[in-house]
């Protein structure tokens, strides 16, 4: 569904079901002023295209005893294909690499890691990532803060 498509009741759709994807039907159809079956044609519609991508409970990282945030930039050598080929396929076995994307600039790689503690962190750039081959540089940055964070993207530049 392209976005010229979404009109201004499938935006409000989405921004509730960001908000709250476990609203019922119901609820969602009342908050955006439809009846029920038109709610959910329109729901389904929207997970068909492919714009609702998928569903998913939001852990808080505290309360799960995961209270060290670092982003990790990874450069490797340039030769060959290989080490790109092996680094991408280690990082999705990593369960502490939350996000990983292929950058442009001086590093290759931005990792979001979380994990217990430093000795955790530790553990996995010594026993993980730096045993990776072709791995030239790495660099933290610990989160001391979080500011912001959310799951829900803007959806003001489709009205």
């Amino acid at each position: 569904m392209p976005k010229s498509t979404l009109d201004r009741t499938d935006r409000r759709i989405l921004e509730h079901l960001q908000a709250d994807g476990r609203l019922s039907n119901q609820e969602l159809a009342e908050r955006v002023l439809l009846s029920p079956s038109p709610c959910l044609r329109r729901v389904r519609a929207l997970e068909r295209s492919g714009v609702i991508h998928r569903y998913a409970a939001v852990l808080d990282p505290l309360r799960v005893g995961l209270e060290l945030l670092a982003y990790v930039t990874v450069k490797l050598e340039k030769r060959g294909k290989m080490p790109v080929d092996q680094f991408t396929r280690a990082v999705q076995s990593w369960p502490e690499v939350i996000t990983c994307f292929s950058m442009t600039g001086d590093m290759d790689y931005l990792m979001r890691v979380q994990v217990e503690n430093l000795a955790h962190y530790s553990r996995f750039i010594m026993d993980k990532l730096l045993k990776q081959p072709g791995v030239i540089d790495i660099r933290s940055n610990f989160v001391l803060e979080r500011v912001k964070e959310t799951t829900a993207l803007p959806l003001e530049h489709l009205a």
